[in-house]
């Protein structure tokens, strides 16, 4: 009788010795969640690295948070916080069936920088990620940011139609993508991997591979419906709407989104600044690495 009372007098210490160890340890993460959920089932991956002031990223089509890589490191490294935001569809993020337009991804990150309490923030946004920055601003009258930047944005419009004609795509064009996507991905792949930098090394093998995992993450259905929304959308009225700072960095070299839709910004967004990339296509964010964080930072601060 008494072996058992010490028995249970060791394993009563020891459970109570490890709850303290427990309660007493100092938290290795900073107590933010990777995964933020924006509705009844559909949770979205969150990158959130470093403190400071707020730096907000949204990628491209049909890339994630994760192509935002060498923004994070650089960005923690001057003392800001940084938060890249997935949406629906790709990356690490749900993806689920429904809806894959602005309103959509607008509504998510609304919801995410509400739940984080963001305020004051810097917002920028990549190719489609950067039509989705735009409609963000205009709906919500920039809620949570003071700041945008636009990086080789595929707006105000992608498609040429009888009173836009800039750029280089046809909403035929974009059918012929949405039936690519649906009958030979990889195809669809190689097709935007072989225009999207300036030239065959502008980007090394190494990134252009890195990029290619990120891409295949994305679900087949999210990606054709966002061709979709890029097909048909038109954010001119957006523009007008929008107040805040705004930078442009877009390059001269794209063959995505022409350096004419960067003009076109520049011309209806009042308060902007447009700033070329001589060297680069469409992947400005790594042909000119130096540049672009440099002249991001420049503009935050």
């Amino acid at each position: 009788m008494k072996k058992s009372l010490v028995a249970i007098a060791i394993l009563v210490s020891l459970f109570t010795n490890s709850l303290l160890a427990q309660n007493n340890r100092k938290a290795g993460s900073l107590g933010r969640e990777e995964y933020i959920e924006v509705e009844k089932n559909v949770k979205l991956h969150v990158t959130d690295l470093g403190e400071g002031a707020p730096v907000v990223l949204i990628h491209g089509w049909p890339l994630s948070d994760a192509m935002y890589e060498y923004q994070y490191a650089y960005f923690v490294e001057k003392g800001y916080r940084v938060i890249g935001i997935t949406l629906r569809g790709f990356g690490l993020s749900d993806k689920p069936g429904g809806s894959y337009n602005y309103d959509v991804f607008a509504d998510d990150i609304k919801v995410i920088l509400d739940k984080l309490k963001i305020e004051n923030a810097t917002i920028g946004g990549f190719s489609m990620g950067g039509a989705t920055v735009i409609h963000y601003v205009a709906k919500y009258h920039a809620a949570h940011v003071s700041k945008m930047a636009l990086f080789g944005a595929a707006a105000p419009i992608w498609t040429k139609r009888a009173d836009f004609n800039y750029g280089f795509w046809t909403k035929e064009d974009v059918d012929g993508l949405i039936g690519l996507n649906n009958t030979n991905r990889p195809q669809l792949f190689a097709t935007f991997g072989a225009i999207f930098p300036a030239n065959e090394t502008s980007v090394s093998a190494g990134h252009g591979a890195w990029l290619g995992t990120i891409q295949a993450q994305a679900s087949p259905y999210a990606m054709g419906e966002c061709l979709k929304t890029l097909r048909d959308s038109d954010l001119r009225e957006d523009l007008k709407k929008i107040t805040i700072p705004t930078l442009i960095l877009h390059g001269k070299l794209d063959k995505i989104c022409s350096y004419e839709l960067a003009e076109q910004m520049h011309l209806g967004i009042k308060n902007s600044k447009l700033v070329p990339f001589e060297k680069s296509g469409h992947a400005l964010f790594i042909e000119e690495l130096g540049k672009f964080n440099t002249e991001l930072l420049n503009f935050i601060k």
